[in-house]
């Protein structure tokens, strides 16, 4: 279960500005610091786990670098998924957290909450826990006014931020 939900959302919705169809991969430290994360949108695909599992996979490689040589996982990947429709799980829903599961297994992580972002609002499936501030049709607000404690605004010099800025914005 995350701490904070709501500030990893309201942090990731920043960042990344999700629009529906829009998947946006974290990767939180071992105090659930934001320590990289990838928006992308899919291919369209009829609900396939494996393709969903590939593209994480693919994103998580871009990154931050494979846990595979530790015994036990130190970093939790989260996902959240921008996407039209209700907040009721949906067979789309399950292959998301089929592929993260899977694909955190593969890159050493520990797989985190799936959380979805519809008209709705937020929610992390599977834990009850949600809101209706951001939802996939707010206006973005300015990183600065989304950075908590949990999760600062980026840094804007060269260094370990500088990836997070690429791949955000593909």
């Amino acid at each position: 279960m995350l701490r904070n939900p709501r500030d990893l959302v309201t942090g990731l919705h920043a960042r990344h500005r999700p629009r529906p169809a829009t998947a946006v991969v974290a990767v939180l430290d071992h105090e659930e610091r934001l320590a990289a994360s990838a928006s992308f949108t899919p291919r369209p695909v009829a609900a396939d786990g494996w393709e969903f599992r590939n593209a994480l996979l693919a994103h998580l490689r871009r990154v931050v670098p494979h846990d595979l040589r530790r015994r036990t996982p130190v970093r939790t990947a989260v996902l959240l998924y921008c996407r039209d429709g209700d907040e009721r799980w949906t067979e789309e829903d399950g292959a998301w957290m089929w592929g993260l599961r899977d694909a955190c297994t593969l890159h050493g992580l520990r797989c985190g909450a799936y959380i979805t972002l519809t008209r709705g609002g937020w929610q992390v499936l599977g834990e009850g826990r949600g809101g209706r501030s951001p939802h996939s049709a707010s206006p973005p607000v300015d990183l600065a006014d989304a950075a908590t404690e949990d999760h600062p605004a980026p840094r804007r010099a060269s260094g370990a931020a500088e990836p997070l800025r690429r791949t955000a914005a593909r």
